[in-house]
């Protein structure tokens, strides 16, 4: 999909150094990927201390 963007130069040279990427589009997907990820984990922390989890080791081997 093509998108214009205003993005400061200084921004995307920054995220091309840090991720490697070759081109403008690879360090915006790379980041954007990233952000993606980084979000994700957030709301997972969320959760942290509120999912009942009465699984024990023996229970999973039973399961295989």
């Amino acid at each position: 999909m093509r998108t214009t963007l205003d993005i400061p130069a200084e921004l995307i040279a920054r995220v091309m150094e840090i991720t490697g990427a070759k081109t403008k589009s690879q360090a915006i997907k790379a980041a954007l990927e990233a952000l993606v990820i980084q979000e994700k984990r957030k709301r997972l922390l969320l959760y942290q201390g509120k999912l009942d989890l009465s699984i024990d080791l023996d229970n999973l081997r039973e399961r295989k």
